[in-house]
């Protein structure tokens, strides 16, 4: 409903003509507002401003349902729609895989397996529907540029030979897989930013977010982004009142386990509907389900072997308590 056009809603004339010539073209972009700002930009007092908001509010607020009917809704189209990650436990997990429609999250250390897990999901995405896969397009924005072609087609003659034997079938496939390189935030976002009244300018950061929450949800598609770690504090020393006059001479290896964090903040962490974290700790690797509507938190232990991530064991390892939120990586400082 955040994506419903203005011009669509039965709203009063002097409004629509007003949010029309200050290109407030969605619900969205009237909504997310504050009422000031709304104020500014409208170049109205606060009763239009909150006439603006009301009215929008009303039009765009989707009707209400029982828990009944979401059920039967979400049996009739099996599921909602998933991109299966072939890695069976973890798709149980999350209901069948990668939710379309919503923001899945990966985040963990550098190194940890992340491309190597979204090389899988491009492939995946672009697979035939008889294989498993969406038979789809992917836009894979590669800011780092870690994608590699070598790479992916190993990974797809090791899961899939009898595909990639198959000829043109292999260069079919590739030929869906788009491969962007922006070189800065600001290049990703200037386009469509540039289309933005000079009052109604976000930051890059919070406009590409917005943006890859419209994408996911009008077009009904899975996107997934990765996300870095960074240290909590700025000399990776015990800031916390219980770790002060640690004098047990505990091993150091457990000493930077609290300390990393995603990231992008807090807001970033709100806006995803999902988030698997990638973390290493006592002598594995781990895919943690660390939020997620559909599964509680849990992990499952993993390798990155010739054919991408396979996971050493189907069956989920509860997680509790501080280990839901925390990010580990063996107890090493990864920033260092």
């Amino acid at each position: 409903m955040a994506n419903m056009l203005v011009s669509e809603m039965r709203l009063p004339l002097y409004l629509a003509h007003l949010l029309a010539a200050r290109r407030l073209d969605t619900a969205k972009d009237v909504l997310s507002l504050p009422e000031v700002e709304l104020m500014a930009i409208l170049d109205a007092g606060l009763p239009t401003a909150r006439a603006a908001i009301a009215h929008v509010s009303e039009a765009a607020c989707p009707p209400c349902q029982t828990a009944l009917s979401l059920l039967e809704e979400r049996v009739r189209l099996g599921g909602g729609g998933r991109l299966a990650t072939m890695l069976c436990g973890l798709d149980e997990a999350l209901g069948g895989g990668i939710p379309t429609g919503k923001l899945t999250e990966v985040v963990g250390p550098s190194g940890i397996g992340k491309t190597q897990f979204c090389l899988k999901l491009a492939l995946l995405a672009a697979l035939p529907e008889y294989y498993g896969g969406l038979d789809g397009r992917v836009v894979y924005i590669d800011t780092e540029f870690k994608f590699s072609p070598r790479r992916m087609i190993e990974i797809g003659q090791k899961s899939f030979p009898q595909i990639f034997r198959q000829e043109g079938l292999a260069q079919k496939m590739a030929g869906r897989i788009l491969v962007m390189r922006p070189t800065s935030l600001a290049d990703f976002t200037k386009r469509e930013n540039e289309k933005a009244t000079a009052g109604f300018r976000q930051h890059p950061l919070r406009w590409s977010l917005s943006f890859l929450k419209s994408i996911a949800e009008f077009s009904r598609i899975p996107v997934v982004v990765t996300n870095q770690v960074r240290s909590q504090s700025n000399d990776d020393g015990y800031h916390f009142s219980f770790e002060v006059d640690r004098k047990d001479g505990s091993n150091c290896a457990e000493r930077f386990d609290s300390h990393l964090v995603a990231a992008l903040g807090i807001q970033w962490a709100h806006a995803v509907t999902v988030r698997l974290v990638f973390e290493s700790h006592s002598g594995h690797r781990f895919i943690k389900v660390a939020k997620s509507p559909m599964s509680p938190a849990v992990a499952f232990p993993f390798a990155v072997e010739s054919s991408g991530i396979t996971l050493l064991s189907d069956e989920s390892i509860d997680v509790t308590g501080p280990d839901i939120t925390s990010i580990r990586c063996q107890g090493q400082n990864v920033l260092a």
